[in-house]
This record gives structure tokens, sequence and C-alpha cells, in this order.
């Protein structure tokens, strides 16, 4: 829908995947849109050089989210959630729901 707009469709699909969850990792994010890890890990790379994107390592795992420095942060997500609104039905709720698997009770951080 905005591949023209972002010059990609994966990343828009990249995008579009941390407006809905706030945060994500690059195997999560190719695995539900079921793409190549290599071009969502570039997509992730080059938005993150340009200030659009901040990481964090949690464990050995770099999760992704949006920079709220960036002065056009607010502008992006809202873009991201009006492009939102016009997926379909189904994508739109696989994409909200975040299923983890819940720790052992008493188990250490």
């Amino acid at each position: 829908m905005l591949e023209t707009l972002l010059g990609s469709g994966n990343r828009e699909k990249v995008l579009v995947f941390l407006y809905a969850r706030q945060d994500g990792y690059a195997r999560e994010i190719s695995r539900f849109f079921n793409t190549d890890l290599n071009q969502i890990q570039k997509q992730l790379e080059r938005l993150e050089i340009g200030g659009i994107l901040a990481s964090r390592m949690v464990g050995r795992t770099r999760l992704y989210s949006f920079n709220p420095r960036y002065p056009f942060t607010t502008d992006i997500k809202s873009l991201m959630g009006n492009a939102f609104k016009f997926y379909p039905q189904e994508l739109q709720d696989s994409l909200v729901i975040t299923r983890r698997r819940p720790r052992r009770k008493g188990k250490p951080l």
C-alpha cells in the first residue's frame, strides 16, 4: 500500500509490524510476513541508521522499536495507523495479538 512512498514493501511491513506491536525482532517480523530474514534485517538496519528506529539488546536478541527522539515519530506512527486501517481485518487481528509464552511462576529473570 505504501510501498511506492517508502521505497520497499519490506520497509512497509517492518513499520506496520512495529506500529501494531510497539517492538519486535527481525526473525519475528520475517516469520509473520513469511519473507526473507536477510531483507528484513537490512530494512531494520537502514531504519536504525536513519534514526527512525532504536534497538536494544534483550538477552541475545536485538529488539527494535520506534525512536522516541526522532522528530517525525508521531507523524510516521500516524501514517502507519491510517494505513493499518486499510489492511484486511484478519491481518489486523493477527498483528495486534501478541502471544508470548508465559514464564514459570517464580522463575528468575
